[in-house]
């Protein structure tokens, strides 16, 4: 391995582990119920863009269906618990199991197309996703699922007098995103990932079996983006089709990573470091006069740094690279 990109690798992990023992001292100082929830927000939607980033990112497959992974997560994990008793936790990896070998079957004829093609059959998907859950009785249908909350306990994970707990479970989920994905970057499915996303002939021709790195990215991000769903079930305890499969839950995990940076293991950190606040922000202090001024303003915001910054945030404190660089 190059000593400098070995050092780079090092580096990277030293800030990790430093930005995450800041994030966990942060409930010492930030009391405001509010502030707390927009922190929790930024810190899951930091984990399902890091996600995403794995499929559209590395390997180059830019989805915009990945709301079905999420809703995935959400039901296969309420399902299970108001039907069947399964303490979520368990339902959390079995709606992580479902959604990465349900993105492996997606994948089989999905993979085939390539460009536009492949975005618009991500998209479509979503959306019957979202037409069945609207109209499956026995899963609540349009209604949705309360979940029903029997007081503090982390063996059901539900807290009703702190969020404290969602906040440090946000923080988790975040880092083991962000490690699973360095971890990937430097091992030989990353170097085939990122192979396939610059020319798929020539990864082929050398070796590389384009088909299995792209199914083998889809389930890992799936499965991600599914535990990142059911967390938010129980944050929310209650889910219906819009609120977990909608399709701006796939926009949200999209935008982070290319606001940040496409391809990089920072960026979608940086992405949703600004963006999710800031969403937020504009929705409650200029959202309330229904005319819309809070789109206006935030997508004003996202339009002026992705001209300003075609490469992304990241690119403020990258160094001049050589093209292909994911740093």
């Amino acid at each position: 391995m190059d000593k400098n990109f070995a050092a780079r690798r090092r580096r990277d992990l030293i800030i990790a582990a430093v930005l995450a023992g800041l994030a966990a001292l942060a409930p010492l100082f930030v009391k405001d119920v509010y502030v707390q929830n927009i922190l929790i927000l930024t810190l899951m939607y930091a984990a399902l863009s890091q996600s995403w980033n794995i499929l559209s990112g590395y390997c180059g497959q830019i989805s915009l269906g990945h709301a079905l992974y999420f809703g995935i997560g959400a039901y296969t994990t309420e399902l299970l618990f108001t039907k069947f008793g399964v303490l979520p936790w368990f339902g959390m990896v079995g709606g992580g199991v479902i959604a990465a070998l349900i993105a492996m079957g997606l994948g089989y004829p999905f993979f085939r197309l390539r460009g536009h093609y492949f975005v618009i059959a991500t998209i479509v998907i979503a959306e019957i996703g979202l037409l069945l859950f609207q109209n499956w009785e026995w899963a609540g249908a349009a209604m949705g699922i309360t979940i029903p909350i029997r007081g503090d306990s982390w063996l059901k994970f539900q807290f009703l007098r702190t969020k404290l707990p969602y906040f440090y479970f946000a923080l988790a989920l975040c880092c083991l995103a962000w490690f699973v994905t360095w971890w990937l970057e430097d091992s030989k499915w990353g170097f085939w990932w990122r192979a396939v996303k610059d020319n798929p002939e020539a990864a082929e021709s050398l070796g590389v079996v384009v088909f299995n790195s792209k199914m083998g990215a889809a389930a890992v991000s799936a499965f991600l983006v599914a535990i990142g769903g059911a967390f938010y079930a129980q944050f929310l305890a209650y889910i219906d089709p819009e609120s977990v499969m909608g399709f701006q839950f796939s926009l949200l995990m999209a935008l982070p990573a290319v606001l940040g940076g496409i391809g990089t293991l920072w960026g979608p950190v940086l992405g949703a470091a600004i963006l999710i606040p800031m969403t937020e922000l504009t929705r409650s202090y200029i959202g309330g006069s229904g005319r819309g001024v809070d789109l206006i303003v935030y997508g004003a915001l996202i339009v002026a740094i992705s001209l300003a910054l075609p490469r992304g945030l990241v690119s403020l404190f990258s160094r001049a690279k050589p093209k292909g660089a994911t740093r």
